[in-house]
């Protein structure tokens, strides 16, 4: 009896100790010596982050104010992110196989410094991060205002924090530190407007930078027929490459970003691969200080994702780039090995040591020069031989037929989408870049974009972006005078932009609603489409011509189908 009641006593002890880390909450200003928050927090946040995994926390609280983070200190690892550039990278919020977190913001304005990652998660559960703001201390890209213009070039006056010089002929930035801050391309943003200039369009420099002389008012001379502007506009030089997304997710399932203001980043705020179930919501991208500029490329980018996709309440200002961009990934064929065995390879340098072919999954074999998808086969070994080429063996024989350049393509799950009350401006080029199988949903948002508002993307030839759209409703936006920007941007503001040779037998895309929408438009051009089975432009859809821009096209036509069957246009 007495040992009966000592187990009895000694039972709920050792249940307690078991849940003694049970919604745990992890303090970071409990790491923080005095003065780290304004000069550099990244070891005190190292030391959280550890006791997060180590204990299991459910909750890291960030301790409000400004928090400075630097990349001396931070953990490195090399990445291959999809869409952005490939690098040993610094990295400050470092989440690993970490599973039912909130970090909690807590107001906390997050404050970089040089080339380094904000937050990166891989292969976590139920994440949350939220109340929030990221911003850098020297930009990525850099600004200059036109103050001269001449026939063969123009003058650009830069702010001091910029820190331009001349090396070796060439314009250079950096910042305070001497870190050198390249560039490969060239945007005029109209500084009234805030967006890019009337029908402007890229200089790109291919890496080369742009030859350059300091003149006596401190101003720097570029000298070439292409650089072009107007006095007071804003020339935006933008950032060489994509280094540093603001918030990468790989394998993950179950990520909320909400309440969260993303200034400025050096690549794609959210780049999302082989995840699931991904909720934005109130996530803001937008200029800070002054700047024409968010962030240096998409808002938004999602690679071979599942589950659902929802963007709510968001604001997507200025970026670089397209608001988002919803695809799969085609690897193309190389060789065929063996009866049930082939080499698959890489072209497009972005998405070189991206994985997403997995054992047991479902490939589709796709001939490239129609998207047509002729095969599906099971896949049983994977081995990635480099960051370019992978051996695939299938569970089956290969079909006949199979030819270098053909395509293949995960074709399991797609994620449903919602795009629902967010706000799309000033940015380059377009809106939403849509191309998931899966239910989509687009409803009362704003675009004022300069290309296509809504872009039905694919192609197995140039970006190599899988997959056409089966089921499509846009209802109750408006479309604000679209299409001002370069006129490869998008051929209207609901427009098809697949990269299909040989389109007549083609239908990639498939059941587009357009319903109970206004477009308030200078450009005629309302809706371009082709290889499209299935389209309907409802009759409450109301259609406002402005004179807000001047039109300088050849086409007038509201609407254009080619090669697409069952389609509905009003009269």
């Amino acid at each position: 009896m007495k040992i009966f009641k000592s187990f009895a006593i000694c039972l709920p002890l050792i249940c307690a100790a078991c849940g003694a880390n049970e919604g745990k909450t992890v303090y970071l200003g409990d790491y923080l010596a005095e003065g780290d928050a304004l000069t550099d927090a990244m070891p005190a946040l190292r030391a959280a982050l550890t006791e997060v995994k180590t204990s299991k926390a459910s909750k890291l609280v960030l301790p409000g104010g400004e928090l400075r983070l630097r990349p001396d200190k931070a953990i490195e690892k090399y990445q291959f992110i999809s869409n952005n550039d490939e690098s040993l990278k610094r990295i400050a919020f470092q989440l690993d196989s970490i599973d039912d977190l909130t970090i909690d913001g807590n107001g906390t304005h997050l404050l970089f410094t040089g080339f380094i990652s904000p937050f990166n998660l891989e292969n976590c559960t139920n994440i949350t991060i939220e109340n929030l703001s990221i911003d850098f201390t020297r930009t990525f890209h850099s600004e200059g205002t036109i103050s001269n213009v001449f026939d063969g070039g123009i003058d650009i006056m830069f702010p001091e924090d910029y820190r331009v010089d001349i090396q070796n002929g060439l314009l250079r930035f950096r910042d305070s530190e001497g870190t050198v801050y390249p560039y490969g391309n060239m945007l005029e943003f109209d500084v009234a407007k805030r967006e890019p200039a009337h029908y402007a369009h890229d200089i790109w420099l291919w890496g080369s930078g742009v030859q350059a002389s300091k003149n006596d008012d401190g101003s720097y001379r570029l000298l070439g027929s292409d650089k072009t502007g107007t006095v007071g506009n804003i020339m935006v030089f933008g950032a060489l490459a994509r280094y540093n997304p603001a918030f990468t997710l790989a394998d993950c399932d179950g990520v909320t970003i909400k309440d969260v203001h993303l200034y400025h980043c050096g690549g794609m705020g959210v780049i999302a691969q082989r995840s699931r179930d991904i909720e934005l919501n109130r996530f803001n991208v937008e200029p800070s200080g002054g700047r024409m500029i968010s962030i240096t490329a998409d808002a938004t980018h999602f690679v071979n994702c599942a589950g659902y996709i929802r963007m709510i309440d968001c604001t997507f200002k200025n970026q670089k780039d397209d608001a988002t961009n919803i695809h799969g990934l085609y690897m193309a064929v190389d060789s065929v090995l063996a009866p049930d065995r082939m080499m698959v390879r890489w072209h497009n340098s972005g998405q070189f040591g991206v994985d997403f072919i997995r054992p047991g999954m479902t490939l589709e074999l796709v001939d490239n020069e129609n998207l047509d998808t002729y095969a599906r086969r099971t896949v049983k070994n994977v081995n990635r031989l480099n960051k370019i080429f992978t051996e695939v063996t299938f569970t089956e024989p290969l079909p006949a037929g199979v030819k270098k350049r053909h395509v293949v393509a995960a074709d399991d799950e797609y994620p449903e989408v919602l795009v629902k009350g967010c706000h799309m401006s000033g940015n380059r080029a377009r809106g939403l870049l849509l191309g998931s199988r899966g239910p989509i949903v687009i409803e009362d948002n704003y675009f004022h974009i300069p290309g296509a508002a809504i872009l039905f993307e694919g192609d197995g030839n140039y970006w190599w972006e899988q997959s056409g759209v089966r089921d499509v409703t846009i209802r109750n936006n408006v479309f604000e005078n679209g299409n001002y920007g370069y006129s490869n941007w998008g051929k209207a503001c609901i427009s098809v932009g697949s990269g299909i040779p040989q389109k007549e037998n083609c239908r990639y895309h498939r059941n587009i609603r357009v319903e109970n929408n206004t477009f308030r438009v200078f450009d005629p051009r309302i809706v371009y489409l082709y290889c499209v089975d299935g389209f309907e432009f409802t009759p409450d859809n109301k259609i406002e011509m402005t004179d807000d821009y001047t039109y300088g096209l050849e086409e007038n036509r509201n609407f254009v189908a080619t090669c697409c069957d069952n389609v509905k246009f009003p009269d």
